[in-house]
């Protein structure tokens, strides 16, 4: 059953643009079937950001999707696609929205797998904070640096490691300490500060939102507690430097184009219309002449760091 709280007055999409409170913008990512939606959907049931209809639709659906053997599947209350409910995984960005007396959050679910990365980029280029998840069981994988990598590449600066199913290691901190010990070893190497490792099983909440009383060894903050004392760090910045990420995609009636957004380089702005255009080759250098810049079907005359295109 899920916990019984009482409901939090959780953010949407349209009052988190606006709210004067802090917005945290996180990021839960991870190697595929390590349990990212299934921590989400446990930290908002444990802040009371599901409403009671959404919530008596998962416990209905997880008795035919679920892989709790009937028992609520927190998964499920970030999986709505009818593929990765048949599936198991997460394929598209999840966007979920919840706030605290201290701030208000934005919480997105990464897919794990590796065919799905450039989603994971789409999620973290904009966060202010991540979540990196990894399976007490299967250990640190090769997504699991890659993410870590990416997140470091793109700006993430607070970076919490989940090591879950602390429960299906029978809650031995040797365990913990090994794989805490093994990604902060790689996060060295890659260049990126020791970050914060904190044991965890979701499935009851343990070190989720409140202290888990299974692991008495450990006394760090829990996940909701590492997030709230996080500040974040504003990346729209008019001197931010230039990140331009560029992939290929299919536009109706137009074919094929090369997709991506412009920042600010050095300073100084880019000029509209400025530069020269051609063909690219890998590890040459150029430029780009924007034709038009746009979000979700609306057009900008100017695009500015941090803004995800």
């Amino acid at each position: 059953m899920p916990p019984s709280v009482p409901r939090s007055d959780a953010v949407s999409p349209e009052s988190a643009g606006s709210c004067p409170m802090d917005i945290l913008r996180v990021i839960a990512c991870g190697s595929v079937d390590d349990g990212k939606s299934t921590l989400i959907g446990r930290l908002l049931c444990d802040v009371g950001a599901i409403p009671t209809d959404e919530l008596t639709a998962a416990q209905r659906d997880s008795v035919r999707w679920g892989t709790q053997g009937g028992a609520l599947d927190y998964a499920l209350l970030l999986d709505g696609l009818t593929d990765e409910r048949e599936q198991g995984i997460t394929i598209d960005v999840a966007y979920r929205y919840f706030g605290t007396p201290r701030r208000r959050y934005i919480i997105a679910d990464a897919p794990g797998h590796e065919q799905y990365t450039r989603n994971m980029v789409t999620g973290a280029s904009t966060a202010d904070a991540a979540i990196l998840v990894i399976d007490a069981q299967r250990g640190v994988r090769s997504q699991t640096r890659r993410h870590l990598h990416l997140l470091w590449l793109l700006g993430v600066r607070h970076i919490a490691i989940a090591v879950t199913k602390m429960d299906m290691e029978g809650w031995l901190q040797s365990r913990y300490d090994e794989l805490a010990a093994e990604v902060c070893t790689f996060a060295v190497k890659a260049g990126v500060p020791t970050p914060v490792a904190i044991p965890i099983a979701a499935t009851v909440g343990a070190n989720v939102a409140k202290s888990g009383k299974e692991m008495p060894w450990y006394n760090g903050p829990t996940l909701l507690g590492y997030l709230e004392q996080i500040e974040p760090v504003d990346k729209r910045r008019p001197d931010g430097a230039l990140r331009l990420p560029v992939r290929p995609d299919q536009v109706e009636r137009v074919g094929a184009v090369a997709a991506g957004g412009e920042q600010r380089r050095d300073g100084h702005p880019r000029q509209e219309g400025g530069g020269s255009h051609g063909s690219l080759r890998g590890g040459g250098a150029g430029a780009l002449r924007p034709r038009w810049v746009s979000r979700r079907g609306t057009s900008w005359r100017t695009a500015r760091a941090g803004r995800a295109a």
